[in-house]
């Protein structure tokens, strides 16, 4: 039994049914880090005595015959944006170094904590989430365990590739644009973005009030159920994933969802389509306009909050990053609030089509995943901006705070992820619709093992 390539909730059954220690656990994971780490730079800072005290205490109460969490010895890991005691939460900047370390947990975290789980660390990020490739300035890039030669996506890549390359089982990042859709489907994971709101986002760096999420990472959709489960601020339980659905009213989104994705994320978007038994097609109206808002609220919030650094000490800031919070800040008001205005009538139009559809269909990116220092990739026949534009499937999706859940097809070529589109709170039939995608071999998420 390999330990590292075990599901999360693989691992607390074998760990609560003493078929193996959290111990064991824990140092499967360590040494997997100490090997492959170095190539795929996923860690920033690592917390292993935090984790053998975490993991000794698992099993002590197991020894006791105990009730333990249903992560019991699970590793996990935190996007560098998340508060863990004694860290200074970086957000992927160099300013934030000087910052005091956490005196306490992210709650959410202390939540996986509490029912077991191990933190192994902090992961890398694009510096204040504003990204899409996790090429961090001052903490280096992250690769992608399918292909070093590749970008893992941002700007949770840390996150994404750890899970994906079997260093952690779980792991926490953040959405605002895409950023846990977007690596999830590039590195070949599932990955959760939850409504807007639904998780607590106390103890967690700020990019973007408006727009930011939080969410896990898993290679199980039951591993992405149970998180969600243990994230939410309420008693209120999942549903269980064991029923299918094949009554739901499925579409794939056209339209602005098509221009200009490669044949091969069409594909895969048809392949989940016909897992799901529909292929009816559907256009979610002025998403391109909708995706054009989404960067003007961005760019501005973003450069609000660290405006004065920007007037102070632009020289800190990743150059990949201060120009476009620069131009953000320096937006005029009435464009914002256009902006603001017109999101109100897309989030109508998306109520109107939910109520002729349950769940939409789209690419996460229109592509797999780049090279590492790739400035430009092709769209729709024309040669434009690599990073502004990984995100133009997921940004106007974020603007109007619906749940999704990222699924990967991973047969043939490089991992290509699917939006599962759900309306406001249906996490549960997202989700739903995952785990029978997977129970039926339409997705899957094996780790990957690195070419050293």
């Amino acid at each position: 039994m390999k330990l590292h390539e075990l599901s999360a909730t693989a691992i607390a059954a074998a760990v609560q049914a003493k078929e193996v220690s959290a111990g064991d656990v824990l140092r499967a994971h360590i040494a997997r880090i100490e090997v492959l780490d170095p190539a795929l730079n996923c860690f920033t800072d690592r917390t292993f005595t935090r984790a053998a005290t975490e993991a000794a205490a698992v099993d002590r109460k197991i020894a006791a015959g105990e009730v333990v969490g249903p992560l019991a010895g699970v590793p996990i890991a935190v996007k560098n944006l998340f508060d863990v005691t004694g860290l200074a939460t970086l957000a992927g900047a160099k300013i934030e170094r000087e910052a005091a370390p956490a005196a306490a947990d992210a709650p959410i975290l202390a939540r996986l904590t509490a029912a077991g789980a191990v933190l192994l660390g902090a992961l890398n990020m694009d510096e204040y989430a504003y990204g899409f490739v996790t090429e961090n300035a001052h903490d280096g890039v992250t690769h992608n365990p399918h292909d070093l030669a590749r970008i893992a996506g941002g700007s949770s890549g840390g996150s994404a590739a750890a899970v994906a390359g079997g260093l952690a089982a779980l792991t926490l990042g953040s959405d605002t644009n895409g950023s846990i859709r977007l690596p999830a489907g590039l590195c070949g994971i599932f990955g959760l973005k939850p409504s807007y709101g639904r998780i607590d986002r106390t103890g967690t760096f700020p990019f973007v009030d408006s727009f930011d999420h939080l969410g896990p990472f898993a290679r199980s959709t039951a591993d992405l159920a149970i998180a969600y489960d243990l994230l939410q601020d309420s008693d209120r339980a999942m549903p269980a994933l064991t029923q299918r659905i094949d009554g739901a009213r499925v579409a794939v989104l056209e339209d602005w969802f098509e221009y200009g994705a490669a044949p091969e994320m069409l594909a895969a978007v048809a392949a989940v389509a016909k897992g799901l038994g529909s292929m009816a097609k559907a256009i979610l109206p002025e998403a391109r306009r909708a995706r054009a808002a989404a960067f003007c609220i961005s760019a501005f919030e973003g450069g609000q909050l660290h405006k004065a650094n920007l007037q102070t000490r632009p020289q800190d800031f990743d150059p990949a990053t201060r120009p476009r919070l620069i131009a953000g800040a320096l937006q005029p008001a009435e464009t914002i609030y256009q902006a603001q205005r017109f999101r109100n009538w897309f989030a109508h139009e998306a109520k109107k089509l939910f109520e002729i559809f349950d769940l939409l269909l789209a690419p996460a990116t229109p592509c797999v995943a780049p090279l590492i220092g790739q400035k430009t990739f092709e769209l729709d026949g024309q040669t434009m901006p690599l990073r502004p534009n990984l995100g133009i499937y997921t940004q106007p999706i974020s603007f109007i705070g619906l749940p999704v859940v990222c699924v990967p097809v991973t047969t043939g070529m490089l991992p290509r992820g699917v939006q599962i589109i759900a309306p406001a709170g249906r996490e549960s039939l997202a989700l739903a619709a995952a785990w029978q995608l997977e129970r039926d071999g339409v997705v899957a998420a094996p780790v990957a093992e690195p070419t050293l």
